[in-house]
């Protein structure tokens, strides 16, 4: 006859040895405990770390344990899932053996496929964000490829702002010339443009002076007739 107890307790004084920081008894009937278990280091020095809840069934290990996760670090739900699968897995395979240790030995394997994962997920991030900064660059340099749909869009928008500018010009032009004087519309709103010569010349007064000199009396001009000129011939004004 199988003394669960003895197997039991064996069992829990073996794990007590291997896992001796992070091994904790929580009761003893039912006999419960817990184990941490924390992932290898990353390139970064990043880990993922678990607590799994075990207890025994009075006849464990012919009777599965009960097990669950307690606490995680780092690990997204899809991890959890993936390691509660792994657990039921790993004790269908290991019914009627003691298993803590082999199931432990799991998910620790588990955690530290889970950090290489992350390792390569940031590796591939890296390389989209390059890709998209290279294709970002490209289309820097070479611009949008001219298809049709993108040119007539282009076409509309470009006459729309042509027409645009030719209006607002347009309406420049008349706003000028509405604004634009005839000299007798100018004559009218200065009233002071009709008088200004008389104005003038009535401040200029006697100090206005004529240089008589600049004049000669017309008997001291020497000019000669017409007719007295012998070259002087009628009909070849005419012909002119």
């Amino acid at each position: 006859m199988t003394d669960y107890s003895e197997e039991q307790r064996n069992e829990l004084e073996a794990l007590e040895s291997i896992y001796p920081d992070s091994f904790t008894v929580l009761s003893e009937n039912p006999t419960t405990f817990t184990i941490t278990v924390t992932s290898e280091a990353g390139e970064n020095g990043e880990t993922v770390q678990t607590t799994l809840k075990f207890t025994y069934r009075e006849k464990y290990p012919d009777e599965t344990p009960l097990y669950e996760i307690v606490s995680q670090e780092n690990l997204d739900d899809n991890d959890v899932t993936d390691i509660i699968k792994l657990l039921e897995q790993q004790v269908e395979e290991n019914l009627g053996m003691v298993m803590i240790f082999t199931l432990v030995s799991a998910v620790q394997e588990k955690l530290n496929e889970i950090v290489d994962q992350i390792k390569t997920r940031r590796e591939e991030e890296k390389k989209q964000k390059e890709r998209e900064a290279e294709e970002e660059e490209k289309q820097r340099f070479h611009g949008t490829p001219v298809t049709i749909e993108n040119f007539l869009n282009w076409k509309a928008k470009f006459d729309a702002e042509l027409l645009e500018i030719k209006r607002k010009k347009m309406k420049e032009e008349e706003q000028a010339g509405k604004n634009k004087l005839s000299g007798k519309q100018l004559f009218e709103m200065d009233h002071n443009l009709d008088t200004s010569d008389i104005q003038f010349l009535e401040e200029a007064g006697n100090s206005v002076e004529v240089d008589e000199s600049l004049f000669q009396e017309m008997d001291d001009l020497e000019l000669e007739d017409e007719e007295d000129d012998p070259d002087y011939n009628p009909v070849n004004l005419d012909s002119d």
